[in-house]
């Protein structure tokens, strides 16, 4: 999928470009903050990252996002890099657990103009509804061996996403191919030919 550019439908006109190409999404809540940039610095941006993620159908009313939803999942975001760096504390897996433990928002088929049956969410999710589905994710990540196996850090310049290499042969580099893999393979042709101006001068 590689990086996507998401518009917000709420308070921001115009939102950060996501990317939603980890395989998992508490891999791409971690991808939310890159190099020392805060890309959840709003409602609005929430707002449009939980909606590119997935979490929230389109049509699906989200009115009452606000600052301490954005809190909300920055803690869960720092908690999440303590539990893959694997340095998380006692207190805080018990946090992440306590939080994985709450219900997520129920699910309901609705009935779409074509007539087939669409999926939606049986009433406007609560924060907490929505935290225990990332968290619950990355429960099931950090707890699957076989899955824990594919985490992979890009090895892009200044690039530390992570991600899952289900590629055949495991040999994924980076965690997007048209991002951090284009920009390297025009890194390396830049050094061919800075060799080859050299060997001729």
């Amino acid at each position: 999928m590689g990086v996507r550019d998401t518009t917000a439908t709420g308070t921001a006109a115009h939102c950060p470009v996501w990317w939603f190409d980890s395989g998992r999404v508490c891999l791409d809540l971690l991808a939310t903050h890159v190099r020392g940039a805060e890309l959840l610095r709003g409602p609005g941006e929430l707002e449009s990252w939980l909606r590119g993620a997935g979490l929230v159908p389109a049509g699906t009313r989200l009115d009452g996002v606000t600052g301490e939803w954005v809190e909300g999942f920055r803690e869960l975001r720092r908690l999440l890099v303590e539990l893959v760096e694997g340095g998380c504390p006692d207190g805080d897996l018990d946090t992440v657990n306590s939080l994985a433990s709450a219900a997520p928002p129920a699910p309901r088929a609705i009935r779409a103009p074509d007539g087939t049956l669409a999926y939606a969410l049986a009433a406007e999710p609560r924060c907490e509804q929505l935290l225990a589905v990332v968290a619950r994710d990355a429960v099931a990540l950090l707890t699957d061996p076989a899955a824990r196996s594919c985490l992979r850090r890009c090895e892009g310049d200044n690039c530390a996403r992570l991600y899952l290499d289900t590629s055949r042969g495991r040999r994924r580099r980076w965690c997007s191919s048209e991002v951090c893999g284009n920009r390297e393979r025009v890194a390396r042709h830049r050094r061919r030919a800075a060799v080859t101006a050299a060997a001729r001068a």
